[in-house]
């Protein structure tokens, strides 16, 4: 961030109290500013910058603090006489410096085990904590690329050895097919689905299998072992898109949003796709079924590609 741009930055600040017998509401409100990416402000309350996204969360925050019996407020601050704005945006960068330490201490840990004993669940869910410091990294801490190069190496290093040619494959082979993925569909899953339907298989059918359990007649995709998938860098949409030589150029563009969503490594700086994985999450938080969740993931999908030019 240059100088001037420093110097332009404007603050909202949460200030607060809550009754003492409101220990669990407490912690519930820190945790939430903790995840907000909020830093404390003395004993004033919590700062993040201005913008409509921190605004509309501290402004709900505010609510909820209220409803709980205690008393909020959301300040918006130019400046603080007695902090300037850089050594304000220090403090910003010494939180997320340490979100990252942690994390890059987490990756090593996990590199440092035996490749056949890795986790795939512990990687994906190290992804996702990128993915949430990413997004309230404000300032882009000069660690945000190193952790997102880290996370690509994970990757490469769990597929190890596999080819990343693309194969050769006749299409014929892949139309009026039943696909199988895994349940509850994420941003990879629903564009590769809607990629699948509007580009390779017009007529085809999804379901959904656990790992053990995937129907033979099933072509599989983003699963984690056999049929369509992760490969070296790239994420299932990806692969899909290589090996069936799709070459529209509004699906490169979904294409590097979903890889930047999936993989959160930075490697194109596109965000669109962030905020589609977040819906889906949600989403699935309130139990809508696999298939409906996925209808409407693809559904966003569409849009998108509409929407680029």
């Amino acid at each position: 961030m240059t100088v001037r741009a420093q110097r332009d930055v404007e603050w909202l600040l949460l200030t607060m109290t809550l009754p003492t017998k409101r220990a669990s509401q407490r912690v519930e409100i820190w945790r939430k500013l903790q995840r907000y990416g909020a830093v404390p402000l003395g004993n004033s309350g919590y700062l993040l910058p201005e913008n409509p996204s921190n605004e509309e969360r501290l402004q709900w925050l505010a609510t909820a603090i209220r409803k709980y019996g205690g008393d909020s407020s959301v300040v918006h601050v130019k400046s603080i006489d007695n902090i300037s704005t850089p050594q304000l945006i220090g403090r910003f960068a010494e939180a997320r410096a340490r979100d990252y330490q942690e994390l890059i201490r987490n990756l090593e840990e996990f590199s440092s085990v035996p490749q056949s004993k890795r986790s795939i669940g512990r990687l994906s869910r190290l992804r996702t904590r990128y993915q949430e410091i990413v997004e309230v990294d404000f300032f882009v801490s000069p660690l945000q690329k190193r952790v997102g190069e880290l996370l690509v190496h994970a990757d490469q290093s769990r597929v190890g050895t596999q080819k990343t040619q693309t194969m050769e494959l006749n299409p014929k082979d892949y139309r009026g097919r039943l696909w199988v993925t895994r349940p509850r569909p994420g941003v990879d899953r629903s564009a590769s689905a809607w990629l699948i339907r509007d580009f390779i298989d017009k007529k085809a059918r999804f379901t959904f299998a656990p790992e053990d359990r995937v129907p033979s007649e099933a072509v599989p995709f983003d699963m984690y072992h056999g049929g369509f998938g992760h490969r070296g860098d790239d994420c299932t949409f990806e692969t899909l898109q290589k090996d069936f030589k799709v070459r529209d150029r509004r699906v490169r563009v979904i294409s590097e949003i979903v890889h930047d969503a999936d993989l959160a490594d930075g490697k194109f700086g596109r965000k669109e796709g962030y905020g589609v994985d977040e819906i889906l999450k949600g989403w699935a938080k309130q139990g809508i079924a696999d298939q409906e969740l996925l209808a409407r993931g693809m559904q966003l999908i569409e849009g998108l590609y509409y929407a680029t030019s």
